[in-house]
């Protein structure tokens, strides 16, 4: 595909810029009335798959976590999301953009995510009211000293 006809699929397709391919499995966890449908449903037209739960009991090739700033421990969420997926594999985390009810900070998302093991990628515009962060895990853990920035 060229570089012309990705950029006219990102236009008629908000999930396009998330990077999922047709036959992936995406998890989706955090779900609520306010998140972005037609985010969602772009995902499964890419994917050509349903959304899965959080009561899926395989392991999914992405995650996509919608999260507010009242649904608890972020870092908790992330190191749970990321033991649905394999190392390398994409947790896509999706906060309410700034002025919006449940906005997260960006270095509480760092930090979290920092704590969790994980590295922020790309970021993009989600939508109207969301904004969204790449995060992936190392992709091998052997030879790990940690605290690389």
């Amino acid at each position: 595909m060229s570089a012309t006809a990705d950029h006219a699929e990102e236009r008629t397709n908000p999930a396009a810029q998330l990077g999922f391919r047709p036959g992936q499995v995406v998890q989706e966890l955090g779900w609520d009335e306010d998140v972005e449908q037609g985010l969602r449903e772009g995902i499964e037209a890419l994917t050509g798959q349903p959304l899965v739960d959080e009561d899926y009991d395989d392991v999914a090739d992405a995650v996509v976590l919608w999260f507010r700033e009242d649904d608890g421990d972020l870092t908790d969420a992330l190191v749970d999301a990321t033991t649905l997926i394999d190392p390398g594999a994409p947790v896509w985390l999706l906060t309410p953009k700034t002025g919006r009810d449940g906005h997260v900070e960006p270095g509480e998302v760092d930090e979290a995510a920092r704590t969790a093991g994980l590295a922020q990628t790309k970021t993009i515009n989600a939508g109207g009211d969301w904004a969204g962060s790449r995060l992936v895990t190392p992709k091998t853990t052997a030879g790990k000293t940690g605290g690389r920035r």
